[in-house]
């Protein structure tokens, strides 16, 4: 259980739209989330939502929409290489209503890059130079095919050492928000046990986010609980409440 009240108004959100059929079919265990997740914390953006589709144009177009207009800053994952089922530049172009188009400047970062291999540069590989009319270049230290920014779209490779490489260039561009302070307290006693109490408190303290953690071991039920807040006095608050309440469970 995790619930969340705490005020996020003045700090940034974000969202994450992974793309590919091999998300969704097993064949390829997503790496990108978590990794995201734990950047957007760092840099107090809070990650409000993550959704998965297929490779298909309408759910590529429907979900950007639909993100991009709830959020801060919207990121996906995938779908931007050379074959013929990588389609998120040609469906982020049409969620923005623009001709997906082979951008100049891609173009002749990858014709210098694959003639500084040997390698010809085919069809194939200039499919990676395209993207929507008006974006800017998402830069990839790791195999040069940029990703791409379009309005508050960040569109970038789902290869996890790229992904991670893109997104390294893009957190200095975010405007940041306060960063999240956590602390955790290990209960000895189950979620069943603690659910009304820990309710109460987390109402006693609406700046705070706790969330409850169930954990089974050789002695039964035991409870992470997770205090988070954007002010250490409004952690200490809830956690000297939550020590409280397991004094007085210990006591009898």
């Amino acid at each position: 259980m995790d619930s969340t009240t705490m005020n996020d108004n003045d700090n940034p959100t974000a969202a994450m739209l992974a793309i590919g059929d091999e998300l969704l079919s097993g064949r390829t265990k997503d790496k990108n989330i978590g990794h995201l997740a734990d950047a957007m914390t760092l840099a107090g953006i809070g990650l409000k939502e993550v959704r998965i589709v297929a490779d298909d144009e309408a759910a590529i177009v429907d979900a950007v929409n639909a993100l991009r207009s709830r959020y801060t800053y919207v990121f996906t994952s995938g779908g931007i290489g050379g074959t013929h089922d990588d389609i998120t530049a040609d469906s982020v172009s049409a969620a923005f209503g623009v001709p997906c188009i082979y951008n100049e400047k891609a173009m002749a970062l990858l014709t210098a890059h694959y003639k500084r291999r040997g390698i010809d540069f085919n069809e194939s590989r200039q499919r990676m130079a395209r993207m929507p009319e008006g974006a800017t270049l998402i830069d990839n230290p790791v195999s040069a095919a940029p990703g791409f920014k379009i309005g508050n779209v960040h569109v970038m490779a789902g290869v996890p050492s790229i992904f991670e490489a893109m997104l390294a260039n893009v957190i200095p561009t975010l405007k940041g928000g306060t960063p999240l302070i956590s602390e955790t307290i290990e209960c000895p006693f189950g979620e069943g046990d603690i659910g009304t109490r820990l309710a109460e408190i987390q109402k006693a303290h609406p700046k705070t986010s706790i969330g409850s953690y169930p954990r089974f071991s050789s002695d039964g039920f035991r409870t992470q609980l997770v205090i988070r807040a954007r002010a250490a006095a409004d952690v200490a608050a809830a956690a000297a409440d939550i020590h409280a309440m397991l004094g007085a469970m210990t006591a009898h």
